[in-house]
């Protein structure tokens, strides 16, 4: 049967689309020494790098799929929209939450590099929101049923029987060893935990430009070189529901392309257009939505060593700190003159008094403002007992708390000032995820030498 116009003009487009793809891949070559292909899915191929054992390059391709690759169409310039969009999500799991993650670095405007990695074969899926297959797997339940705590799902990478869900107990049972990790209970665990923890991370982040990450899949890998479960593969606008305002009919990810009753260039446009959308405001969820700090009051210049902890604790929160030097007993007036220099410039600030032997600092500041104020006192061991009261035993009508560790005192701020600031609350929500991971592989490695 004879071709139409149409159909020639879109495989003559398709031609030179792989050709362009070609011709990147080559330049590519030609900057990283790159070696054999590893891999090639429906969005991406992996390249092995000679001279940087450990690591791969990731190209993304000018693909868009859905339903297992059913429908499959070529889009111009999403490359670089998908390499934008996962790199900039992976820099803010990466730098502002110290999340294990493959991925190092972005290379080009299509290609990232990151650490080799041996995938496990499951799609970790955490919903907010009930809508798509959910509905469809539940009966019954409304779209927009919204979950609290969030709802885990889990499916077998198979696309031969389209990714069926799997249980935690099929997961156990299957006894995967991947890169020479058996996954047990322990991986299962972390795995879990982490999704969670890197939805809620995810979703802070979106909220701050009044989106609603609906739901969202990620996968993990098994490093190559370290042995270490990371975070893997990508997150780009294939990956989540993505509704502005909450509003399921400006949704802005893939779900406008497995929508589409008929491919149409214009259609393509419009998907297009939404990648784009979401490409460029992805860059802000790495740029803090307000400025705060931490400001340290302390009585004499003795304490500066106490202070200087709190300050190196602040700043692996992100949180700027100033110290000076007053004391409520001897300088009440310049006390609270200094308050007020911090009081008036509108930025959200929490004042911590560090003052020993008598503290007259944290109640004299938290009768005189309505910013927060944490005592934060040096305790020495001979009068330390004694000295405490003055911190503990506050006046009816003051709210100044008291934190003895000059870590804690920090973590408190940082969980006052997160509440505006969503990079804050990321590093203490990635914190809480670390110590977590590091009590689970501290217990299984004391089983395993028991054993």
């Amino acid at each position: 049967m004879a071709s139409t116009p149409g159909t020639a003009r879109a495989l003559i487009r398709t031609l030179e689309l792989q050709l362009d793809l070609h011709v990147l891949i080559l330049s590519l070559f030609s900057e990283l020494k790159i070696s054999q292909k590893l891999n090639e899915g429906k969005t991406k191929q992996i390249f092995e790098l000679v001279d940087q054992p450990g690591l791969v390059l990731v190209q993304s391709k000018d693909q868009i799929t859905a339903g297992n690759a059913v429908r499959k169409d070529q889009m111009e310039g999403k490359a670089a929209i998908a390499n934008k969009t996962t790199s900039c999500v992976f820099q803010l799991l990466q730098e502002l939450s110290r999340f294990w993650t493959a991925f190092v670095k972005q290379h080009s405007d299509t290609a990232f590099i990151a650490a080799h990695c041996q995938m496990i074969p499951i799609e970790w899926v955490c919903r907010r929101v009930a809508t798509g297959s959910f509905l469809k797997r539940n009966p019954g339940v409304k779209e927009g049923y919204r979950f609290s705590p969030l709802k885990m799902e889990m499916f077998f990478k198979d696309d031969a029987n389209n990714d069926p869900q799997w249980s935690e107990e099929q997961l156990l049972e299957a006894k995967l060893c991947v890169a020479g990790l058996t996954i047990g209970q322990c991986e299962v665990d972390i795995m879990s935990r982490s999704t969670v923890a890197i939805f809620e991370i995810v979703e802070k982040a979106w909220a701050t430009q009044n989106c609603t990450l609906v739901d969202m899949k990620i996968e993990f890998g098994v490093s190559v070189k370290s042995g270490e479960i990371v975070l893997a593969d990508v997150i780009d606008n294939d990956s989540w529901r993505l509704w502005p305002a909450g509003d399921r009919s400006q949704q802005k990810d893939k779900q406008v392309y497995r929508e589409l009753k008929e491919v149409t260039p214009e259609a393509m446009q419009m998907v297009k257009r939404n990648f784009e959308w979401v490409s460029e405001r992805v860059k802000l969820l790495l740029e803090p939505q307000a400025s705060s700090r931490v400001v340290l009051l302390m009585g004499s210049t003795s304490d500066v060593a106490h202070c200087e902890k709190i300050r190196k604790a602040c700043a692996s929160y992100g949180l700027p700190c100033v110290l000076r030097v007053t004391s409520a007993h001897k300088g009440p007036d310049e006390t609270l003159r200094i308050k007020a220099e911090y009081e008036g410039d509108g930025i959200p600030t929490v004042f911590v008094a560090v003052a020993g032997r008598s503290n007259g600092l944290g109640p004299v500041m938290s009768g005189n403002t309505a910013y927060p104020v944490i005592s934060c006192p040096p305790l020495t061991p001979d009068w330390g007992p004694q000295d405490v009261w003055s911190s503990l035993r506050m006046p009816s009508g003051l709210g100044c708390s008291t934190v003895l560790s000059p870590g804690a005192c920090a973590q408190f701020a940082a969980q006052i000032l997160g509440l505006r600031d969503h990079l804050v609350w990321c590093k203490l929500r990635a914190s809480m995820l670390n110590t977590w991971v590091s009590l689970k592989l501290a217990d299984k490695k004391l089983q395993a030498c028991s054993l």
